[in-house]
């Protein structure tokens, strides 16, 4: 229920080689090709693994499948930030179900130890019902329910997007480590005609060095 839609690569990836390295300036996709200059909103793309708190009467939590187990540091650190808060989601969404996804990182957590010793999750989209919210309404429900949000880390082309993800830029949480890289998407949140979402993504590692 309400897992979350992967998140295509900007450009190709090169068959030629079994797909390991991009096929620079071949857009994954036409919607992609088509708004290249207009402007995106850059947010970092943290290593970590995908984290849903959904509230329908009652909050629960699940990974990025249903099935995939959540690290009991980070099962607990769920525990405290959203349960005591029930009253609050019943007041503010009665009856509508929401979804709240994030990203689980810190110790343990793939190479996230760079991150903080620890583990803790940051959120980074919200859909109630069938609708997805716009950043700022992401970030006015991260306040309201004191829960941190992906940090923005520009605005610009998709070239310019690849550019900075290239050329590496620090991590949020330690300006020592080169983040992971960034999850771009429309100023304005746009569909394409299959009704996904256009949103797209770029890793430090996707560039030979």
């Amino acid at each position: 229920m309400n897992e979350y839609h992967k998140i295509k690569t900007v450009f190709k990836r090169d068959p030629g080689n079994k797909y390991k390295t991009l096929l620079m300036g071949e857009y994954a996709c036409p919607e992609f090709e088509y708004l290249q200059d207009n402007e995106w909103v850059f947010t970092e793309k943290v290593n970590g693994t995908n984290i849903r708190a959904m509230f329908d009467g009652s909050i629960t939590f699940a990974g990025k499948t249903d099935r995939a187990q959540i690290p009991a540091p980070l099962v607990n650190r769920l525990n405290k930030r959203f349960l005591p808060q029930l009253d609050k989601f019943k007041e503010k969404f009665q009856e509508v179900s929401v979804c709240f996804y994030s990203e689980g990182y810190g110790a343990k957590i793939q190479k996230g130890g760079s991150y903080r010793p620890d583990q803790d999750f940051v959120l980074f989209d919200v859909k109630i019902g069938d609708w997805w919210l716009q950043r700022k309404d992401v970030e006015a429900l991260g306040e309201e329910f004191g829960l941190d949000v992906v940090p923005i880390i520009g605005y610009g082309t998709l070239l310019e997007m690849v550019e900075i993800t290239e050329k590496g830029f620090p991590s949020d949480w330690n300006s020592e480590l080169i983040a992971e890289g960034i999850v771009a998407r429309p100023s304005t949140e746009l569909k394409d005609r299959s009704g996904e979402r256009i949103i797209t993504k770029i890793k430090y590692k996707d560039f030979k060095r």
